[in-house]
C-alpha cells in the first residue's frame, strides 16, 4: 500500500483524492491547507488527517507520497520541503514558474533519492497514444510542421475566483497554465525546440498576465511550429487542437480538449484502417483519467525502481517552451532555447 498526502485542497486537489480512492493500492491518508474550512470535505469523505501546516503533516512516517495542489508559484518550496522530508513528489502543472524553481526541485528530489512527477495528463489520451505510436513507428515521415491551439473562455469571474489568479508571481496566463498541455504534447511528440518568436497580449481580462498568445518555433529537427493560445474566446470553449504534417502523412487531434481524431491520412494506411482507428477513439475517446495514470505510474515507479513516466525534467522541458516564449514576446525579438 502506497500511502498519499495532499498539499492545498483546492479543485484539482479532488481529482487526486477521486483517484487515489479508486486505486487498489493507494490510500490518502493526510491532507493539508492553510484554510480549515477547504478540508472540511476531505475529512468527511475520506476520513483523513488535515494540517495546517506542512511540517507537522510530513511528521507522519507512513506518508509516501506528496501532491502539491497549490498555486504554481508555492510549487517549488513545497516539493523541496516534501522531499527533505523523503517523501516522493507529483506536482501539479506547471512544475514550477521559473526553470531556477525548476532546477531546485529537481535537485532536491535526486539528492534525496525521491521521485518526482509532473501532472501532464494529457499525455495519457487514447488518441495521443495512438499518435505517439504512428510517430514512433515514423509513419509520417520526415516532419514539416505543426500546430497548436487553445482557443478556450477563461471568463473574468473565473480569475476573481481568487486573488492568485492571472498573477506572473503565482499563476502565469494562458501559456502557463491551460496552454502548457498542449504545449507539452507538441515538443513531447515533435522534439525539443531550438528557436521561438512569439506576442502575446491581454485584451480582455483584467489580469496581469497574459489572455491572449501567439507565436512560431523552430524545432531541432529543422521543423516548425505555429502556436495560438487565448481564454478570451465568446462564449465557451471552443475548441483544443493539434495538427501535425509530414511528407508522408496529414493528422489533427481535436474537439473542446483534443480528444478525437478530425483529420488522419498516412501513405502507409488505407481508409479502412482509418475508419477502424477512428471509431475506436469515438467509442472512448478520454479513456482511463490521467490523473489516475500518473498516480498509478507513481506507485509502479516507486515499486519497480524507475523513473516517473513524466519525470521532473519533462515538467522543466516545456517551462523552459513557455519561458522563451514569454521573453520574445518581451523583447519583441526571436530567442534561443538554450
Amino acid at each position: 500500500m502506497i500511502n498519499f498526502a495532499l498539499v492545498g485542497c483546492g479543485h484539482i486537489a479532488q481529482k487526486h483524492a477521486t483517484q487515489i480512492e479508486v486505486i487498489e493500492n493507494a490510500n490518502l491518508v493526510a491532507v493539508c491547507d492553510k484554510i480549515p474550512k477547504a478540508m472540511e470535505p476531505f475529512a468527511e469523505e475520506y476520513g483523513v488527517e488535515c494540517f495546517t501546516e506542512m511540517d507537522e503533516m510530513l511528521k507522519m512516517d507512513r506518508i509516501d507520497v506528496v501532491c502539491i495542489c497549490t498555486p504554481s508559484g508555492l510549487h517549488a518550496p513545497l516539493t523541496v520541503k516534501a522531499a527533505a522530508s523523503k517523501k516522493h513528489v507529483i506536482v501539479e502543472k506547471p512544475i514550477a514558474l521559473t526553470l531556477e524553481d525548476a532546477d531546485e526541485m529537481i535537485k532536491a528530489c535526486r539528492e534525496n533519492e525521491v521521485k518526482l512527477s509532473v501532472v501532464h495528463p494529457n499525455r495519457f489520451r487514447p488518441v495521443v497514444m495512438e499518435l505517439r505510436n504512428a510517430m514512433d513507428e515514423g509513419v509520417f515521415g520526415k516532419l514539416s510542421h505543426a500546430n497548436a491551439t487553445v482557443r478556450w473562455n477563461r471568463n473574468q469571474e473565473y480569475y476573481d475566483q481568487a486573488p492568485w489568479r492571472g498573477t506572473k508571481s503565482q499563476d502565469g496566463g494562458v501559456l502557463m497554465n491551460q496552454a502548457i498541455h498542449n504545449l507539452d504534447l507538441m515538443i513531447w511528440l515533435m522534439g525539443d525546440v531550438e528557436e521561438v518568436f512569439s506576442m502575446s497580449a491581454t485584451r480582455l481580462r483584467n489580469i496581469e498576465a497574459e489572455d491572449v498568445s501567439t507565436g512560431v518555433i523552430r524545432f531541432t529537427n529543422g521543423a516548425l511550429g505555429v502556436i495560438e493560445a487565448a481564454t478570451t474566446i465568446y462564449p465557451k470553449n471552443f475548441e483544443e487542437s493539434l495538427s501535425i504534417f509530414g511528407e508522408n502523412g496529414t493528422v489533427k487531434i481535436g474537439g473542446k480538449t483534443a480528444n478525437y481524431i478530425e483529420h488522419w491520412e498516412t501513405k502507409s494506411n488505407n481508409p479502412e484502417e482509418i475508419q477502424e482507428l477512428m471509431h475506436k477513439i469515438e467509442s472512448d475517446p478520454f479513456g482511463k483519467p490521467g490523473h489516475r495514470w500518473i498516480i498509478e505510474d507513481m506507485i509502479h515507479a516507486i515499486k519497480d525502481q524507475r523513473e516517473p513516466i513524466v519525470k521532473g525534467e519533462d515538467g522543466k522541458k516545456v517551462l523552459k517552451l513557455v519561458k522563451s516564449l514569454y521573453k520574445s514576446a518581451e523583447f519583441n525579438q526571436p530567442v534561443k532555447v538554450q
